[in-house]
């Protein structure tokens, strides 16, 4: 049977990265226990306890899991209804010099857990650097484009100008804020380690016949062998379902920025102000040859929107846990923490194609600028006749008048905004016209956009200071090329 012939996740079968793909595969799974078996009974010998150098070794040549293996563990849980017993069993067969030792002492949780915890850890660190890039990225769109004019929007009606770049910088501390989140969760990561089947880590007070010193030894050298500073200080027979809580509020959170990213990205698109990469050969709809979707960002959007969602799921597993723990938590982990890595992942990909070829029109945004500007400028031209003596409530109404009368123009009769003209013919504004002409130049409006672009995003800047970790990453990175 194909893959052809049975479903797949669009995640694995379209959207994620190999790299992320293999972190949570099958046999990434089941190498990984197999690694923390021969960690355990590598400790344990190291500690004293009658374990032959000769199995440690059988164990080692059989890290990596066959098909073959994986066929005898299959059939062994179909008989056993435990996946970490069949694999044992499946180990022992090909190792049978440490048949006897594998697992000693520990329960599932030790290879479920550990190993969870193990490919959590490598994915965040996956993502981290992609989601740095793409906000590097963003901040040299916003350095840019820092000064260009553009409108800004409050309950999507134009507002006060903003720029391009500066708009660009709001999308850039939103991503920064879940960056530092998931930085966060990163460097919180413990190691479960050895802790019994209640965290007790009584089976290991019988094995070390009482001395609790061994058993601290014991963790430290697990940790060590698996790159964890230290193990939870504190564990039921599972690490504490908090910690994937955690982890998957920070993921969520890029979800829902990412969601409202992508969400300006296409209305911008609709005003034909901006757009996304759009291919040679790339076709819109099937129907309206014409059209240029911005469907990579509906992409990230949806995409987004199911990462946005998936701390739910993560929420209640915690919540639900009794006591010591419920197997409740098994399969709703399995399909929740691979999904919420590769949806970040196809988030991250999608995402970085979008933003290394953003395509900006210049005199079509300054074109909009200038259909609004006229009605912009108004509180400037009432607070300059008042400066030459006028009465602010004069000019206000006589503004108010002219600017129903230009309004009226484009409205109903589809044509240009003629206001300005109209306050040159009113002689009532004479001590102002010399002025118009200057007040009509978009970069009179903008505040301190470019300033704060700079600041912000240039050199020495919060973002700058920010990814300096991932300085080296960023450098070498290529744009994201998406097959689809």
């Amino acid at each position: 049977m194909s893959a052809n012939d049975i479903y797949q996740t669009p995640l694995t079968s379209r959207y994620a990265s190999n790299q992320m793909k293999e972190i949570f595969s099958a046999r990434s799974r089941a190498n990984t226990w197999r690694t923390l078996w021969i960690d355990l009974a590598e400790a344990e010998r190291e500690l004293g306890l009658d374990i032959s150098a000769e199995g440690i070794e059988q164990m080692k040549a059989h890290r990596i899991m066959t098909d073959e293996d994986f066929k005898v563990a299959a059939e062994e849980e179909k008989r056993r209804r435990h996946d970490v017993m069949a694999h044992v069993h499946a180990f022992g067969l090909v190792a049978p010099k440490a048949a006897g030792i594998i697992h000693y002492g520990a329960t599932s949780c030790y290879c479920t857990d550990n190993a969870d915890l193990i490919f959590q850890r490598d994915a965040l660190d996956l993502l981290l650097p992609k989601l740095a890039t793409i906000i590097h990225k963003i901040a040299q769109f916003a350095l840019e484009f820092k000064d260009l004019p553009t409108l800004g929007y409050t309950h999507f009606q134009p507002a006060q100008l903003i720029t391009v770049g500066r708009r660009a910088t709001q999308w850039v501390q939103d991503l920064l804020m879940d960056l530092e989140d998931i930085k966060r969760v990163r460097g919180d990561l413990r190691y479960r380690g050895a802790q019994g089947t209640t965290g007790t880590q009584a089976s290991f007070m019988e094995i070390f016949n009482g001395d609790g010193d061994k058993i601290d030894q014991l963790n430290e050298i697990l940790c060590k062998k698996a790159g964890f500073p230290s193990c939870y200080s504190i564990s039921t027979q599972t690490y504490s379902r908090k910690v994937d809580l955690r982890i998957a509020n920070a993921l969520s959170s890029f979800g829902a920025t990412a969601q409202r990213i992508s969400s300006d990205i296409r209305h911008l698109a609709n005003l034909k102000e901006l757009e996304e990469p759009f291919e040679k050969d790339q076709i819109g709809s099937s129907a309206m040859a014409y059209k240029r979707n911005p469907m990579r960002s509906e992409r990230i959007a949806a995409i987004g929107r199911h990462l946005a969602n998936l701390n739910k799921n993560a929420n209640d597993t915690y919540a639900a846990q009794w006591f010591e723990r419920t197997l409740d938590d098994s399969a709703i982990r399995r399909i929740t923490i691979p999904e919420m890595f590769l949806s970040a992942d196809a988030v991250c990909m999608a995402l970085d194609n979008v933003v290394s070829g953003f395509v900006v029109y210049p005199n079509r945004i300054h074109s909009r600028v200038m259909e609004e500007l006229p009605f912009m400028a108004t509180e400037v031209i009432i607070m300059r006749m008042v400066a030459s003596g006028g009465s602010r409530q004069e000019a206000h109404e006589e503004i108010r008048v002219l600017s129903h009368q230009a309004s009226d123009v484009v409205k109903k009769q589809g044509g240009k905004n003629d206001l300005i003209d109209r306050i040159k013919a009113t002689k009532y504004f004479e001590p102002v016209w010399a002025d118009l002409d200057n007040l009509m130049d978009p970069k009179n409006f903008i505040g301190r956009c470019v300033h704060q672009v700079e600041k912000y995003c240039g050199p020495g800047g919060e973002v700058e200071t920010a990814l300096a970790e991932w300085r080296d990453q960023i450098r070498s990175s290529k744009a994201v090329e998406l097959s689809l």
